[in-house]
C-alpha cells in the first residue's frame, strides 16, 4: 500500500504514544517473533517494535521484518521501529484522504 506523506505524518503522530509491543532481542529475527509481529498487525495496524541489536544489524532487521510482514515502515529511531499495515477486513486506523 502507497501512503502518502500527510498520511505517514499522520501515523507517526498516532504512534508516538504507543508503547512497543514486540521485542527482537538477543536471538535476533526468529519465526516466532515474527508471528507476533504479525499478529499484532493483524490486530492493531500500527506496532512499534523495538530491535535490540547494533545499528547496521537493525537496518537489516526492520528491512526484513517489513518484507516478510508486508508492512510498512513508517518511522525508525534508533531501536524503535514503526509498522503500518492495513487489515481489509476490519480496519482500525482512520488515514487522512491523500
Amino acid at each position: 500500500m502507497q501512503l502518502s506523506d500527510t498520511q505517514k505524518r499522520h501515523l507517526r503522530g498516532l504512534g508516538h504514544h504507543i508503547k512497543p509491543v514486540v521485542w527482537v532481542g538477543q536471538h535476533g529475527l526468529t519465526d516466532g517473533v515474527l508471528h507476533e509481529i504479525d499478529q499484532a498487525l493483524g490486530a492493531h495496524e500500527l506496532v512499534k517494535v523495538k530491535i535490540s541489536a547494533n545499528r547496521a544489524t537493525r537496518s537489516a532487521t526492520a528491512a526484513e521484518i517489513c518484507v516478510k510482514t508486508t508492512a510498512d515502515s513508517i518511522q525508525r529511531i534508533g531501536q524503535m521501529l514503526l509498522l503500518f499495515r492495513r487489515n481489509p477486513d476490519r480496519p482500525k486506523v482512520a488515514l487522512p484522504s491523500v
